[in-house]
């Protein structure tokens, strides 16, 4: 489980990325058009596009000479399980430490 929370929070955790992944949250894509709409250039988009696929998070998708990219769901879902379930652990230990403390 670490294994993978790691490169994905390495990823998410860019405010650039972040902005580029919401972005494509609303609809799908292309470099060229988040170029348009984002202060930073299209070369740095690309660059932040193939880090999100390489984590699994955007798909690119060829449309006629274009390549737009989409937001995976699933593997957004699938992130949200893994940090739930850590809080959910966290939760629980320091409901045992109020527990014991009260004790006390």
């Amino acid at each position: 489980m670490r294994e993978a929370l790691v490169p994905m929070c390495a990823a998410l955790g860019d405010e650039n990325r972040w902005t580029i992944l919401t972005r494509l949250g609303e609809a799908p894509a292309s470099a060229s058009t988040l170029a348009a709409t984002l202060p930073i250039s299209r070369q740095a988009i690309a660059k932040h596009l193939e880090i999100l696929q390489r984590v699994g998070l955007v798909e690119p998708e060829p449309v006629g000479r274009e390549v737009r990219y989409r937001v995976l769901g699933s593997e957004l879902s699938a992130t949200a399980r893994r940090l739930e379930a850590i809080g959910t652990a966290w939760e629980r230990r320091l409901l045992d430490i109020k527990t014991i403390a009260e004790d006390l």
